[in-house]
């Protein structure tokens, strides 16, 4: 199976309040040794894999650059990181390569790399298409920023464009965010991604929203009940408008779901380089299914070499993954392949949890598959965490 490549850029020109990523602003100074960094594990990767106990591919069938926000980088240091993954990985011609962008970062020559490189995708991080809703969690550009990048990357041939949309911003109401809806569906982008605002201490809008304080507009932050209202309504406007959920967060036209992030949620093979990049690799060892392994999650660490972070994934721990994660997909997760992987003992154990959930709103039966309700996905996290409880794994099948 094809490997996907994720590498991790953690630099911005400014660090939004509500992030709670492993980015942040750095000097330009850091940036090449930082890449040099990011080359070297690349040339390493079959190594580190059998370091790691996995077992890696040289086919390749998506590249993603996330962040932070790669078109920071100068052209020069992006065409390195290219090079670096086409020198050591065989890249396939119809490759899915996406690069993140923050809106007003994708100069000329940025842009010319991207194409040199073979970028065929770019996801915008517009958030919203309200200025003052952007500005007031610390984006630096506007709507006719994003119009105007769009503009050009369409001109340039880049058609296969993501926007990002945050519901529950600060100073977000039902009216702007439709207005913002509208927006994006105008831009005829054939895929968006509409996520709703995190709460945690791992973000300054978090801490103070946990806090009860008004920096960062916490204070005009829209409630729980709202932000969920705002959800729904994306679901439904984005339907109506042939922009088709097909996971959680993400919605595409037919052919534009992102293949690169399916493989997260199809548990399929992937490698990550950088700062906090994560990967998942068939075992070599006979009682482990799969192996995880991450890199540090902080840039100081990363860069002076700190050793890997290793799971192994045992069979049990792999049937826990194929629901929480196949769930995460509008298609849910198919019981009879569970049954042939994992045995027919092991799908007996987990119809439990499973008709709990359905008996409680949270879990639909569709033929042969299971898959979340709207209710479901607003509370997907108690339903994904109902089974991560030991259930038995048999080899029958």
């Amino acid at each position: 199976m094809a490997l996907g490549i994720y590498i991790s850029v953690p630099f911005c020109k400014t660090k939004c309040s509500y992030c709670n990523f492993a980015s942040d602003v750095f000097s330009r100074a850091v940036f090449e040794r930082y890449v040099d960094r990011v080359c070297a594990d690349v040339a390493k990767a079959r190594q580190t894999a059998d370091d790691m106990g996995g077992q890696i591919e040289a086919e390749v069938d998506s590249i993603y650059l996330g962040g932070g926000t790669p078109t920071v980088l100068a052209a020069e240091q992006l065409r390195r990181v290219f090079e670096a993954v086409r020198s050591e990985f065989s890249v396939q011609p119809n490759a899915e390569i996406t690069v993140e962008c923050a809106p007003g970062t994708l100069t000329p020559e940025v842009l010319a790399t991207l194409l040199h490189c073979g970028v065929n995708r770019v996801s915008l991080g517009a958030q919203s298409f309200v200025d003052a809703e952007a500005a007031a969690v610390g984006r630096l550009h506007k709507r006719a920023t994003v119009l105007d990048d769009i503009a050009r990357l369409r001109a340039a041939g880049i058609t296969n464009i993501n926007v990002d949309l945050i519901a529950g911003l600060p100073h977000q109401t039902a009216e702007s965010w439709q207005a913002s809806l509208e927006e994006a569906i105008a831009t005829g982008a054939p895929h968006l991604s509409v996520y709703m605002l995190e709460v945690d201490e791992d973000s300054r809008l978090g801490r103070e929203l946990i806090a009860g304080g008004t920096r960062y507009h916490a204070h005009f932050v829209p409630d729980e009940d709202a932000t969920a209202d705002f959800y729904l309504a994306a679901c439904d406007t984005l339907q109506a408008a042939g922009i088709t959920q097909y996971e959680i967060s993400n919605f595409a036209r037919a052919g534009f779901e992102s293949r690169h992030n399916l493989k997260y949620w199809t548990r399929q093979p992937y490698v990550g380089f950088g700062v906090d990049a994560h990967s998942m690799l068939a075992s070599a060892a006979p009682e482990a299914e799969a192996v995880r392994f991450a890199t540090a999650d902080a840039l100081e660490k990363y860069v002076a070499g700190s050793p890997l972070r290793k799971t192994l994934i045992s069979r049990e721990a792999a049937l826990e993954e194929a629901f929480f994660l196949g769930l995460r997909l509008n298609r849910g997760v198919n019981l009879h392949e569970v049954a042939s992987r994992f045995g027919k003992a092991a799908l007996e154990n987990v119809q439990p949890v499973v008709r709990e959930l359905v008996a409680d709103a949270l879990l639909q039966p569709s033929g042969d598959s299971i898959r979340l309700t709207s209710r479901g996905r607003l509370l997907s996290n108690e339903v994904f965490q109902a089974f991560l409880t030991p259930v038995p794994v048999s080899n029958e099948a």
